[in-house]
């Protein structure tokens, strides 16, 4: 009552009745202050606690463990340990409690013994254990059990392959060493379905019908089980079909398994019930693979404390940036434990409730760096791919990008790169004095920005010497000799760059990668970037934070006083949280709202009810629930809270979800769809338990000048300049630094670049503005550095077209499978940088638009958009429909530059729905026709006249117009919006660096990918001497190969050694078909570029330099080269692999890969489905190949079987490997695949396949992979060979079992060659030291490019 009384008597005045002594007023203020002065009291007593014991947050990291600790007496103290340093103690974290406890108590606590915790209150930890294990493919032994027919199912995943050029397709292996396939089947029930099923009909959780056609069979599921535990294997995940709304059958094979004797035990319908069983496998199985090594970590940490931290609440960072009691913390939510610390860090420090303004996080470390965002709320996705493993489960989007301190730099064909190699820790940077390559740190040290005498003395062999400047000098003199040698053979008038020259351009180089990921992840959702903070944290990231701030329009920078260790910190600031989700599959409506808010109240109520237990109050729980919505017949699902929109009539009692969802979807895709369901797929309630915790430390006011601690000469854009060093701990809150300037903290430095200011926080934060007027002067010359600056630039306007066409969209095609190209084109229509790049798109953009500009010559006016898909103005197939849009400027009358975008269409009418029909003799046959249409003239765009085009086909025989007119005109205008935001961007570049200096870059850039192909080319003449012509001095190389019907293609090559060109000529190719397989030109021309690339072998700029050096002679009305109205349809997608099996053949880079992409399209008059099938990949030189995989001119995802039979009327009975079918040799070839369809009601089906009769070759000896074979089982039990190419009706019990083509072997087989491709799987599991310098991205961002690479 002490503090009552002095509350109530402070607040006393004679000013008003409330305060007059005599005043009943008087009295009621008593009480009420009283009563006020408790809970506020009470409120600060837990803020409070902290004075009686020790409060730790740590985090584990894979090279140092940071922590932060508040000690009773409101003390704080921070301490940084290597993560492993046997030599010294067991434990890192343990370590650090027991140093911090033994010097503020000064009690003894010798090592080795169980730490006193009578004085703990809390261990709040995140750590990299699971993440590390994962990468380092050093988890538990483990095995799965997945429904029969499916064992391959997380082999093959979404069969698309992740880099895109690389021959040797490298994918980290399935987890599981050994796998039941378990006897069972459940099936969605379907209105239209006619197969008479027998069996239990269940209603699953989502309110579906499930049929239980097949129950376990136990007797061979405990058999199979037995076997795997003789072999020493104790976790399992369990993966059944449906089992995310079906648990039954999962709950049964985890009970039978735990009797046996299982001790981890992890069910993907409990880990994560979502619909999607690829994902949702692999997140069982990474649950099985790492929570027993969790589990092992934490019985050891534990155990170096008394009663095993019994009475202390220990705490787990997960990757959601909640944290968990230490029982509930498991393997697929413990990925991003450490990083998740930092983005709750800055999210919390950072970002400014009053202000609103967003915040961009910016992790800079050594091997990556890390990017993210935060604007009011986090940003979570649920899905995502880290190490090579798609795990399901809500995630921060949290997005690593190569660009860290010891990224390794390399002078390439005359383009500066940075990474995605590392140097890690060992050996280190070459200023680590172990003979390491030189990085990003070394740069910095080289311009004077890293300052050596105020780090430890932890380098050189025995990790007792200082950084060595001169080492890092030493190596960037040879790399800049190197740079001149090449400048010089360039052009004999250009002037060498010093050493500081080349070390700066590095560092820009650098600085524009990481810029890139941030516009990605901004504008993709509509942000502007420059609106945003840039909360900077990390070792590395100080150096650069200004430039990069600069470069992205940003005017501020927060750097926290612990930056250096802001994910610690992080951890001290973030809630306890209990998520709760379950699957649903119902309507947002009127009529469904009322079950949904039962089932959210009763999600609740769990979640109360778990925090409860854990000693949060009712006031101190939050709970917010969430609805994963969509639109009907689209997959883009949005995770939505209604928190802040109050209800309305008709809406839940927990919020306005429509509303919320209908913004979202608009801020996120720029549209909504106001006439379509919208759908829901999830409930999900995020509770969180909030301990108050007053973390923020006040800092004293000063205006007196800091104190200079010592000027130093650092190097900036121009040459050096006195730079004053100052101490952090000599700053406080009201001074002011101007830059240049460099801020020393204990674990980082801070460089105030010119033209900046930084000045200090109340709270000690240190905040920089930061001054964008100055702009570096850029000539036209060729400038390495720039170059490569200019590739970044250059490739980012690509990159953003392709997002706005992506929001924009609205066809599942564009604006989910992403199968669509951007591109921009200097003012001769010359390819400057096309992304993504998809294969079959690469080179036939370029002559669409040298089309237009023969074609239309003077009549391209500013404001218009022309369409084209005609394969003899560049096109591909019909429909791919590209857009091309003139870009204009005041200093020119003509186009000073294009830019075009092609995009799929999903149906432009034709013979048969989805435009592919696999007997077309004529292009009319195959769709809507545009050879030269100005879809908008003079800024108007011409809806009457595309919708009578797209309508023409049905005029010929057996043909429709396009079945879907609305989503054609949708994403036309998506098409052009694409097209709008490349000119405003190339305008934006223009604006700052001048027409002149753009034109030039973009013939520079051309130049450099020519430069790299011509070297490529002289290697391979050097490498095929035998094959030299002494009279002509060309290397001469030919291959021939053939379609199904016998047609062959013929390619000689003549290879000019000393000028590196080459002349393809397909003199003596087939004349042109009668039937579909006729490829335009543009597409041997993507083929070229795409079989270039691969050899090429490292990162070049793909555009029209790259068949400068060669010259391609393709007779005219031969296949390639067909008449104008021939059938072209399955040249796009059969012949373009053929054409790239004769090239590689010639070169003899590797065997044939399946060589087909298998297109396999059913459906009837309400529905059509389409989809393309993996084969095997071909063996090369040193690797085997890949099975299960899209090879060479495709790379489509599969649709997940879940999701295949709950929107059609199929039953996919299998979908694993072909064992045998790859081709024997030294290296063997992938195999390829065997699924099987059963048909639920009569349909049609349309096959267009190759390699059915001709089999992909083997090389240098190697044996060739199996022909692929289309099998239709019909219910009275015949069995029919369909051929290749066909169109077939079927009915409900008919079976389609497709067998895809095997990858040709390479090499005479030996007896050991089935273990060499062993040993080649166990090398693809990283070793540690491997794994310590493996870039491995991840986030939003990287899932969008290998989705957009996916085709």
């Amino acid at each position: 009552m002490c503090r009552d009384t002095m509350f109530c008597v402070l607040m006393c005045t004679d000013d008003d009745p409330f305060h007059d002594p005599n005043s009943l007023f008087h009295c009621y203020y008593l009480y009420f202050a009283a009563v006020l002065n408790c809970i506020v009291w009470s409120v600060l007593d837990m803020g409070e606690e902290s004075q009686d014991g020790f409060q730790f947050s740590i985090d584990r990291g894979g090279t140092f463990t940071d922590v932060y600790s508040r000690c009773p007496g409101r003390k704080t103290r921070v301490m940084k340990l290597l993560s492993v340093d046997p030599g010294n103690y067991r434990d890192a974290p343990t370590e650090a409690i027991r140093r911090i406890m033994e010097q503020e108590t000064g009690i003894s606590m010798p090592q080795g013994k169980p730490i006193d915790t009578s004085k703990i209150e809390f261990i709040r930890m995140g750590t990299t254990v699971a993440t590390n294990a994962l990468l380092e493919r050093k988890g538990e032994r483990m095995a799965l059990a997945i429904t029969k027919g499916f064992r391959d199912l997380l082999h093959i995943g979404n069969q698309s392959r992740p880099k895109i050029f690389d021959l040797k397709i490298e994918i980290p292996d399935v987890l599981y060493k050994d796998l039941v396939e378990v006897e069972e089947r459940a099936v969605l029930e379907h209105s239209k379905c006619k197969l008479g099923l027998d069996g239990e009909a269940i209603v699953g959780s989502t309110g579906e019908k499930v049929l239980v056609s097949k129950s376990i069979n136990e007797e061979i599921l405990r058999t199979d089980l037995r076997k795997v535990l003789n072999k020493g294997i104790k976790s399992l995940a369990v993966v059944l079909m449906h089992s995310y709304m079906f648990s039954a059958h999962e709950k049964r094979v985890g009970e039978i398994a735990l009797e046996m004797g299982f001790e981890q035990v992890s069910l993907s319908s409990q880990v994560m019930p979502m619909v999607k069983i690829v994902p949702r496998g692999y997140t069982a199985c990474v649950d099985a693979y790492l929570t027993p090594c969790i589990k092992q970590y934490l019985d050891g940490f534990q155990s170096g404390f008394d009663e095993g931290l019994k009475n202390v609440k220990l705490l787990f960072m997960q990757s959601d940036g909640g944290l968990t009691p230490v029982d509930r913390f498991n393997g697929s939510k413990a990925i991003l434990s450490g990083p998740a610390g930092g983005v709750v860090g800055y999210a919390l420090t950072a970002y400014s409730k009053k202000l609103k303004s967003p915040v961009i996080g910016f992790d800079m470390g050594g091997t990556s760096t890390d990017v993210s965002r935060y604007a009011g709320q986090y940003e979570h996705i649920f899905e995502t791919t880290t190490a090579g493993v798609t795990i399901q489960a809500p995630q921060l989007d949290i997005n690593t990008v190569a660009a860290g301190g010891g990224s390794m730099l390399f002078f390439r064909s005359g383009m500066f790169v940075v990474g995605p190699e590392s140097a890690g820790a060992h050996p280190g940077p070459a200023c680590y004095k172990k003979g390491g390559p030189l990085a990003v740190t070394d740069a910095n040290l080289c311009l004077g920005r890293l300052l050596p005498q105020y780090f430890p003395k932890i380098f050189g062999p025995k990790e007792d010497e200082p950084l060595d400047a001169a080492a890092s000098r030493a190596k960037f003199s040879q790399l800049a000799d190197e740079v001149n040698q090449f400048m010089k053979s360039q052009n004999p008038s250009n002037e060498d760059l010093t050493v500081e020259e080349v070390a700066m351009g590095f560092i820009e180089v650098a600085n524009e990668s990481m810029c890139r990921p941030i516009r990605a992840l901004t504008q993709a959702k509509g942000y502007d970037t420059a609106r945003h903070v840039l909360a900077c944290f990390g070792g590395a990231g100080g150096q650069h934070a200004c430039a990069i701030a600069r470069s992205l329009g940003m005017s501020k920078v927060h750097i926290h006083k612990y930056s250096g260790i802001l994910s610690a910190y992080g951890m001290a600031l973030a809630d306890v949280v209990h998520e709760a989700q379950e699957p649903a599959a119902c309507e947002y409506n009127k009529e469904t709202i009322q079950g949904i808010d039962e089932r959210l109240s009763g999600m609740i109520s769990s979640c109360e009810a778990e925090l409860g237990k854990q000693g949060f109050s009712k006031a101190q729980i939050k709970c917010e629930p969430f609805l994963n919505l969509r639109y009907d017949r689209t997959d883009c699902a949005l995770m939505c809270c209604a928190s802040e929109r109050r209800p309305r009539r008709n809406t839940s009692r927990y919020g306005d979800f429509l509303s919320a969802f209908n913004e979202r979807y608009k801020q996120e895709f720029g549209f909504t769809i106001p006439d379509r369901k919208i759908i829901i797929d999830d409930l999900r309630i995020r509770a969180t338990g909030n301990y108050f915790y007053d973390a923020a430390d006040k800092k004293e006011k000063s205006h007196d000048e800091v104190r200079v601690e010592s000027t130093v000469e650092c190097y900036f854009t121009g040459g050096y300049r006195d730079t004053k060093v100052y101490l952090f701990e000599d700053m406080h809150p009201g001074n002011e630094v101007a830059g240049p300037a460099i801020v020393i903290d204990k674990n980082s430095t801070v460089l105030v670049e010119p033209d900046c200011t930084a000045s200090m926080s109340d709270s000690g934060d240190i905040c920089i503005s930061i001054d964008s007027s100055s702009v570096k002067k850029v000539g036209t010359d060729l400038d390495s550095i720039q170059l490569s600056i200019f590739s970044h630039r250059f490739m980012s306007i690509a990159e953003q077209m392709g997002r706005i066409l992506q929001r924009t969209a609205i066809s599942t095609n564009i604006k989910e499978r992403l199968d669509f190209s951007c591109a921009l084109f200097d003012p001769e229509g010359g390819l400057v940088s096309n992304a993504p790049h998809i294969p079959v798109h690469l080179g036939a953009m370029q002559e669409a638009v040298q089309f237009q500009m023969r074609t239309l010559k003077d009549n391209i006016h500013e404001g218009d958009h022309i369409l084209s898909n005609h394969p003899c103005a560049g096109g591909s197939h019909l429909p791919d429909l590209t857009v091309i849009t003139p870009v204009f400027h005041s200093s020119s009358s003509k186009p000073i530059f294009f830019v075009a975008n092609r995009g799929h269409h999903a149906d432009i009418g034709g013979l048969v729905p989805g435009s592919m029909p696999p007997r077309s003799t004529s292009i009319t046959e195959e769709g809507a026709v545009f050879m030269s249409f100005k879809l908008v003239k003079a800024g108007e765009f011409q809806e009457k006249g595309v919708t009578a085009a797209l309508k023409a086909p049905m005029k010929y025989p057996g043909c429709s117009g396009t079945r879907n007119l609305h989503d054609n005109l949708a994403d036309l205008r998506a098409q052009v919006a694409a097209n709008q935001r490349g000119i405003k961007v190339v305008s934006e570049l223009i604006d700052y660096y001048g027409l002149d200096v753009v034109q030039a870059y973009m013939k520079h850039i051309q130049e450099n990918a020519e430069v790299a192909v011509r070297e490529m080319l002289k290697d391979i003449a050097e490498q095929n001497s035998d094959k030299r012509n002494a009279s002509t001095g060309l290397t001469t190389l030919e291959a021939e190969d053939f379609l199904d019907d016998g047609s062959v293609i013929k390619l000689k090559i003549d290879i000019n050694g000393a000028e590196g060109t080459a002349v393809f000529d397909f003199t003596g190719t087939d004349y042109m078909l009668c039937g579909n397989l006729n490829a335009p030109k543009a597409i041997t021309l993507s083929a070229l570029i795409y079989c270039l690339r691969c050899m090429v072998g490292y990162d070049v700029p793909l555009n029209q330099g790259c068949l400068a050096p060669v010259k391609i002679i393709i007779p005219k009305w031969c296949l390639l080269d067909p008449t104008e109205d021939a059938a072209v349809v399955g040249g796009n997608v059969l012949t373009s692999q053929r054409i790239v099996d004769v090239v590689f053949r010639a070169f003899r880079a590797c065997a044939a890969s399946q060589g087909c992409m298998n297109n396999l399209t059913f459906g009837d008059e309400d529905f059509g489905y389409y989809e393309t099938i993996a084969g095997g990949a071909g063996a090369g030189p040193t690797w085997c190949g890949r099975s299960g995989i899209h090879s060479h001119m495709t790379n489509t995802r599969i649709t997940d079987p879940e999701i295949l039979e709950r929107r059609y009327p199929v039953i996919l009975n299998s979908f694993q490997l072909n064992p045998g079918s790859g081709g024997g040799g030294k290296f063997k070839g992938g195999d390829g695949v065997i699924r099987e369809i059963t048909f639920r009601k009569e349909q049609t089906v349309s096959l267009l396949c190759e390699r059915r009769v001709f089999p992909p070759y083997g090389l240098a000896g190697g044996l060739d992979g199996m022909k692929g074979k289309n099998l239709l089982y019909r219910r009275d039990g015949a069995i029919i060979n369909i051929g290749g190419k066909n169109t077939v009706a079927v009915h409900a019990k008919d079976v389609l079992r497709i067998e895809t083509p095997g990858g040709g072997g390479y090499g005479v087989p030996e007896s050991s060659a089935e273990d060499d491709c062993e040993i080649q799987r166990k090398r693809r599991k990283l070793s540690s030291d491997e794994a310590k310098i493996q870039f491995e991205p991840r986030g939003s961002v990287f899932d969008y490019q290998q989705l957009q690479e996916a085709h």
